[in-house]
């Protein structure tokens, strides 16, 4: 355990250990890893915890520098855990490099199954009476951390005070399928919105999807393909994500002594924001965080995708309309084209056809809830359906949404303290 200062606050990182399997107690364990965060000048205070559970699956918390967006907020009157999720950062990692150690394809696929929200709810029960002495926490869940958090309220309501949850209310009872079904119309909305707003992009989206049917490229083993290339919509879900996407393409091309090619700027860009070697989780369970039942998820999004022509590229560059961007989804080419997933090609299509996924949340004990809940639900959030969202907070007892379409899923970043106050002021009828 060490500690160390940033401007106003004062981190201190803690290692946890766990079981891999919470139904084998004193079978083989895993390391978690979390960082302590307190304001400086309150070290010694005894402060309620707030444990933060970041987005994905697959991505750690935060590194925050100092007392920057949500966090100085919250370190007024908390102490704050920033958790990764095991597998994630500091945590045991999962990766390419690290699953061989399990065996092959399928002994891969078995550990991984074990890294759902519901082994994540039970490593928090474990560490939890580690650092409050036993008292209940609040739960701060950004996304997927979200789908956690409700889990937690399904499993373990006794370890919490209150739950805030930030773009993250699951649907109880959607299989993938009906997750994606609703996902491609709200992404092709927001392709709309951003040629909208850059109406020059149609053609420089049409121009750069032309040219990769033509001639894939690759950049540092990473292969470019058109499909790779709409998958870029998946940055339209953040707040700034359509200008991001929009100054991504306006340096495509370069001219060459042997005619017009990519530009390294351009492929290198595509590659950094497309490359899943910093969180190869999102892809091989990005699906699997739906499975409850025996139905497979057999690459949901792939197969959906189908039921809606309008995204295939070729068939768009046959007419004059626009080339669709994707996003927030994982298909079987994926695990072709990038050199961090490649290796894990067969685990995945394991993980894909697996039919004895565990249910996730008990319907009745949320309708019971006794835990202050309060959901900030994005009104035009890309990533999590608000239908859906809006259907689950219906069937948690006592839970209080705020529905804005003042940010987009980011919006814990992006209003940082604004938000954390909305809920809190929620989750204790001040508002």
């Amino acid at each position: 355990m060490s500690s160390y200062r940033h401007p106003g606050i004062v981190f201190t990182d803690r290692y946890f250990t766990v079981p891999l399997d919470h139904s084998d107690p004193g079978g083989e364990q895993i390391e978690v890893f979390g960082r302590e965060a307190v304001a400086s000048g309150r070290t010694g205070e005894e402060l309620p915890w707030l444990v933060y559970l970041e987005g994905g699956p697959g991505f750690g918390a935060r590194r925050f520098v100092g007392t920057e967006a949500w966090l100085g907020r919250a370190v007024q009157e908390f102490r704050v855990l920033l958790f990764d999720q095991r597998g994630t950062g500091l945590s045991t990692p999962a990766n390419r490099q690290t699953l061989p150690l399990r065996g092959g394809p399928r002994e891969q696929a078995d550990y991984l199954t074990r890294f759902r929200s519901d082994s994540i709810v039970r490593d928090c029960e474990l560490i939890r009476p580690q650092l409050t002495g036993g008292e209940p926490w609040t739960v701060l869940g950004q996304s997927f951390g979200g789908f956690c958090a409700v889990r937690y309220l399904s499993a373990a309501p006794e370890g919490l005070k209150a739950v805030l949850i930030t773009g993250g209310l699951p649907s109880l009872d959607a299989h993938a399928d009906d997750v994606y079904r609703a996902a491609y119309p709200r992404i092709e909305r927001k392709v709309a919105a951003h040629y909208a707003r850059y109406p020059q992009d149609v053609e420089r989206a049409r121009e750069i999807t032309a040219h990769l049917l033509e001639h894939p490229t690759d950049s540092a083993g990473h292969r470019l393909t058109a499909e790779g290339f709409q998958s870029l919509g998946i940055m339209l879900g953040g707040g700034s994500g359509s200008h991001q996407l929009h100054y991504l393409l306006e340096n495509a091309f370069v001219r060459t002594p042997h005619g017009t090619e990519l530009s390294d700027t351009f492929q290198e860009a595509v590659r950094t924001a497309s490359s899943f070697a910093g969180h190869p989780l999102y892809a091989l369970l990005h699906e699997a965080i739906y499975g409850q039942d025996e139905r497979p998820t057999d690459w949901s999004a792939e197969r959906v995708r189908a039921e809606f022509p309008q995204f295939d590229a070729a068939g768009a560059l046959k007419g004059d309309g626009p080339v669709l961007f994707t996003g927030e989804s994982i298909h079987p080419w994926h695990f072709e084209v990038d050199p961090a997933l490649r290796p894990l090609r067969e685990t995945a299509g394991l993980l894909a056809a697996r039919t004895d996924w565990a249910p996730l949340y008990d319907t009745e004990r949320l309708a019971a809830n006794q835990v202050p809940v309060a959901a900030a639900v994005y009104h035009d959030d890309m990533y999590v359906d608000t239908e859906h969202a809006l259907r689950t907070a219906a069937s948690i007892r006592g839970l209080r949404t705020w529905v804005t379409n003042e940010y987009e899923h980011d919006g814990l970043r992006a209003g940082g303290p604004r938000v954390l106050d909305r809920l809190l002021a929620l989750v204790r009828d001040d508002v």
